[in-house]
């Protein structure tokens, strides 16, 4: 007998709870950017994202496989799952080349225009209705990282064009994630993220995997990464089961808050004013996007919606 699936978690109105598994996501989202710039200082890029991907990978099989078995490997449209898995992959190496060069806060901010550009493009590619309101967040969030990338801010140049470039395949992936939602499990689609980077940075071990010996904490650090990634992003997707898109969505420009203390604790880098200035206009235009109403679309269906927009790095 073909196994029947087992039916979604219902939604239950709890907004604090869900307000408080947001609030937890962004602080794992801003410890693993962290995290990856301490690493980073002694080891290079692909082999941070290797241990990080791999972790990420057999935590899910550990703890997601037995639940789901068949199910969290079965695809419709595989091709399309590897193309979101790779721009997945491939954007969080741009992000480790752009924290080589650049504080954790200003990086953190450019990636926040991925929400707003998803929202502008899903009207000529998605067919989806945007209105005014995403135009104005659009301008709104470009500006602010004009102020951030500013000629003399002292940003890295080379810098900013990786945390672009990342911005770019984040987009992609989030409007693959719209597309796909239609036809694939949540689960196939997180395994498929998690294997992709595990398998192309694991190829790349033989000729990456070099550096001091590591110290018990970057032992940990290492080890966390997995953990941070898979524990977040579950974290995040869990909250709109209590709390609605309205309520939730703002809540994540708190990981722009916790880059820049964390960046400040651990690097002693404190954003100038004028790029703080910027980071609020991203922040602004962010949670205009997510706020923006959409005609004919239930509550519940706007928050499953809204939680497809996830952060790729």
């Amino acid at each position: 007998m073909p196994r029947t699936p087992a039916p979604s978690a219902p939604l239950t109105h709890q907004p604090l709870r869900g307000l408080l598994l947001a609030l937890g996501a962004t602080l794992l989202f801003a410890y693993s950017d962290t995290t990856n710039k301490v690493l980073i200082e002694d080891y290079n890029v692909p082999l941070v994202m290797a241990v990080r991907y791999i972790g990420h990978c057999l935590l899910m099989l550990a703890l997601v496989a037995p639940l789901h078995g068949r199910e969290m490997v079965r695809t419709q449209r595989t091709g399309l799952v590897w193309v979101r898995a790779a721009s997945l992959a491939v954007g969080s190496l741009l992000v480790g080349f752009a924290l080589e060069r650049m504080p954790v806060a200003e990086t953190t901010a450019i990636i926040y225009l991925c929400p707003v550009l998803v929202v502008v493009l899903s009207g000529p590619l998605l067919r989806e209705k945007v209105g005014p309101g995403a135009w104005v967040a659009a301008l709104l969030g470009f500006a602010g990282v004009l102020l951030i990338a500013r000629p003399g801010g002292g940003l890295d140049p080379i810098g900013v064009m990786f945390v672009l470039g990342n911005v770019m395949l984040a987009t992609a992936y989030n409007l693959l994630s719209r597309v796909l939602a239609h036809t694939e499990r949540t689960m196939a689609m997180l395994f498929y993220s998690a294997l992709a980077g595990a398998v192309g940075f694991g190829v790349l071990l033989p000729w990456t995997l070099h550096g001091p010996a590591p110290s018990l904490l970057q032992v940990g650090l290492f080890v966390s990464l997995g953990v941070a990634a898979w524990l977040g992003h579950y974290m995040f997707t869990q909250s709109y089961r209590y709390a609605p898109a309205a309520l939730v969505a703002p809540m994540t420009y708190m990981h722009l808050a916790w880059a820049g203390i964390l960046g400040w604790l651990v690097f002693g880098h404190a954003p100038e004013p004028v790029a703080l200035a910027g980071m609020g206009l991203v922040a602004l235009a962010g949670i205009i996007s997510a706020m923006r109403p959409r005609r004919g679309q239930r509550p519940a269906q706007f928050a499953a919606e809204a939680g497809t927009t996830e952060r790729a790095g």
